[in-house]
Order: C-alpha cells, then sequence, then structure tokens
C-alpha cells in the first residue's frame, strides 16, 4: 500500500497522467527496484522507459544526479526533483519511502538551487546564496555535519555559512565541495585518500569538511567523483585525480596532474574506469571490466576492435585506450554509472557499453558490451538540432531533452 507521501507523488501535478506528453523528451533504463527509473514502477527494464517527470520539467531540465538507486533532478529555474530509494532519507521529503517517479523537494521551494549532487545513500544541494544542504545517510560523515547521524529533510551545513559553495561531486560515501574562492572541500570516506591528504592511515573517514590542497594557481572548472575516486579540472583543461588508483597501482591522498598532454573538456568517473574527452576524441582509463574475449560480429556496434585488442574480464590492468569513433557523429556529452558508461553525440543519439546486467545499456538484454552500442529511443528519439543530456546512476541511466 502506497502512503500518503507516495500517493502525492502520483498526483497529476506530479507526473502521473501525463505520460503523452513526456514520451518524446524523457526516458530512463535499467535497474529499477527501488522505483530509480522514476516511470511509476518498481523493476528493471532493459529498453528505455519513459521517466515521468511533471510537464512543467519540458525543456528545463539542467541535469541529473545519479545516486546509488535514488536521481535527482536540477532544472534551469532552481527547482529539484528526487524519486527512487529514499531508505535513509536521501530524497528530501521528511520520510525514508521509495518513491517510483519524480516528486517535487517543497524543501527548496522558495530558493534556488543552482548544483546537486548524489552518492550511494546520500544527496546535495547548493543554493544561487552559495549554501550547502545535505540529507541522506551520514553513517560515514558524508554529510559533513560533524557527527555520522542521517537526515531526511535538507540540513545546512554550517561549516560554509560564511562562504559560498559552488559545485558538489559525491562519490559512494565521500563527498566534494567546489567554493567560490576556487578552493576543495572533502568530507566522508577517507580509507583511499578520496578526501584529501591522511592525517592517520587509521582515519577511516571525517564527517567535518576539510581542505584539498595541491593544486597550482590556477582557476578549477569542475569537480568529478564517484565509487573512491575524485577529480578536478582546471580551466587549462588539466586534469587532477586523487583517491583509489585509477593510474598506477598506488591510491593517492593529494590530487596528482594527469595526461598532461590532453586539453580535457569532460570527465566522467565509473568505480572502476573514467571517460576523458579531449579535443573531441574520447578515452578511457583506468581498470577494464566487463569485457569479452569474443567480440561482436555484427549488430549496432559503431566500431569493432581486434581480439587482441581485448582484456580478460577480471584484468586489473590500468590503461589509457581510444573509444572507436562514431562515424560522422562527434561526442558532445559523457556519462559513467559504476561499470558502464554512455555518451550523447552532436546528432542526438545515444551510445552506451560496460556493464550490462541489469539492463542499464538499454538495448533490451542483458549483455555486457565492449564497444559503444546505439541506444533506440523511438521514432520520437532526439534528432539534430536538438539537445539531448544523458546521465547515470549505478545501474540505471536517464536520457532528457531540452529545448
Amino acid at each position: 500500500m502506497l502512503s500518503e507521501d507516495m500517493t502525492a507523488a502520483a498526483a497529476p501535478e506530479e507526473g502521473r497522467g501525463t505520460e503523452e506528453e513526456s514520451s518524446d523528451w524523457a526516458w530512463s533504463w535499467g535497474a529499477g527496484t527501488d522505483g530509480q527509473l522514476g516511470n511509476g514502477g518498481f523493476q528493471d527494464y532493459h529498453l528505455p522507459q519513459v521517466l515521468l517527470l511533471p510537464p512543467r520539467c519540458r525543456g528545463r531540465v539542467s541535469f541529473v544526479a545519479g545516486g546509488g538507486a535514488h536521481a535527482i533532478a536540477l532544472t534551469s529555474d532552481g527547482e529539484v526533483f528526487t524519486w527512487g530509494r529514499g531508505t535513509h532519507g536521501q530524497l528530501g521529503h521528511g520520510n525514508l519511502d521509495n518513491i517510483p517517479q519524480p516528486k517535487f523537494v517543497k524543501f527548496f521551494e522558495n530558493r534556488r538551487v543552482t548544483s546537486v549532487s548524489a552518492g550511494w545513500n546520500h544527496s546535495g544541494f547548493a543554493t544561487d546564496s552559495g549554501q550547502l544542504f545535505m540529507c541522506g545517510d551520514g553513517s560515514f560523515g558524508q554529510l559533513g555535519t560533524g557527527d555520522n547521524h542521517s537526515i531526511s529533510l535538507p540540513f545546512e551545513v554550517a561549516y560554509f555559512k560564511s562562504r559560498h559553495v559552488e559545485k558538489l561531486a559525491f562519490g559512494m560515501r565521500h563527498s566534494l565541495v567546489l567554493l567560490k574562492d576556487n578552493s576543495v572541500y572533502g568530507f566522508g570516506s577517507a580509507r583511499r585518500g578520496q578526501v584529501g591528504k591522511y592525517i592517520s592511515r587509521s582515519h577511516k573517514s571525517y564527517n567535518v569538511p576539510r581542505l584539498i590542497d595541491g593544486f597550482p594557481n590556477c582557476k578549477l572548472v569542475n569537480i568529478y567523483a564517484n565509487g573512491d575516486h575524485s577529480a578536478a579540472l582546471n580551466e587549462s583543461g588539466h586534469l587532477y585525480i586523487w583517491g583509489r588508483a585509477l593510474i598506477g597501482e598506488h591510491d593517492d591522498d593529494q590530487p596528482q596532474a594527469v595526461l598532461p598532454s590532453f586539453c580535457v573538456s569532460q570527465v566522467a568517473l565509473g568505480w572502476h574506469h573514467a571517460l576523458v574527452l579531449s579535443e573531441g576524441q574520447l578515452f578511457t582509463i583506468g581498470v577494464y571490466r566487463h569485457q569479452k574475449c569474443d567480440l561482436p560480429e555484427s549488430g549496432n556496434a559503431v566500431a569493432h576492435q581486434s581480439k587482441t585488442s581485448a582484456t580478460s574480464k577480471t584484468s586489473s590492468s590500468s590503461a589509457l585506450e581510444k573509444v572507436p569513433c562514431i562515424d560522422g557523429e562527434h561526442v558532445v556529452q559523457i556519462a559513467s554509472g559504476t561499470e558502464h558508461s554512455a555518451l550523447v553525440t552532436d546528432e542526438g543519439t545515444v551510445f552506451t557499453w560496460g556493464w550490462g546486467e541489469h539492463g542499464q545499456l538499454g538495448l533490451g538484454d542483458t549483455s555486457d558490451q565492449v564497444v559503444p552500442q546505439r541506444v533506440n529511443l523511438g521514432d520520437k528519439g532526439p534528432h539534430a538540432p536538438c539537445s539531448l543530456g544523458i546521465y547515470c546512476g549505478s545501474g540505471f541511466t536517464i536520457a532528457v531533452k531540452s529545448s
């Protein structure tokens, strides 16, 4: 039986009954047993389904953050909608319910949210006034409140009251914050160095924000996190990573410059790999998992690799490898879940590859894929010159068209 809050989430004003209006602009697929697909149900889907964002969001969704099994949609005018697993209060509605379709977060109705992020079971929201609000699981200190309690309504982090928060990036159990003054803070799980320099190896987590130093004197334009990884990108296109090792064998508790010859424009982190877009070319770095010795001979793969380039499914070697090109189309956005990847091209075409156990590749099955595969969004899928955003949670994928 639905609770009052879940019944409210299903009311017409929150998106129920709007499938006809929503079907040509928002989709989701993959793991759905906690409601994270936002389609009103609680099951996995192997093909794109209608994501029931309310009509007032049409053409206004600027970003979607995917967590372990929940998601946050941010609109261009600062409204926030959440759905999926809520068992730690990460949806921000003041309860612990799982909600199977997007629901407006009323806490922010008189505020303008400018940045959101989702960890495994925690969520964060930065406002245009520079405030930071957190909710969800705090057992590793990832809420930055000075304790390890969980919170079901967004709570302002006192540490940043006299500072201006601009961007957020959350990993599995840690949080990163980029301030207007160009400083980066981290808090939460620290066992792989993902929140900065160790005080001692015995410290497993930090529940108060701590400054992460080691960046040169240049403007940082974005921060990234997933799993136990952290990264930052500066205005010159230089990439810095720290936390669990992506390149080499050792974890780093301070930012390390990588790929010095690259001018990086976008980054997407997974649990064991990262995607890096540089001057129109897409690369992966890190551990290659869910690859097969026998590569596809036919189908909708955009390119074929030689069998000598395939690694075993359990390979632990770190490498830099170029993702096969897509003839006539240019990559404009990238995204990564735990162990699957997605991209969208300038033609509005979606491609996915990697781990497919829950149908998160949107190809109609649960197979893993070595190279990017075209996802069919149907006749109402986007075509140039419209814009499409692609986003990944742990084992699910979301695509939203904007005007």
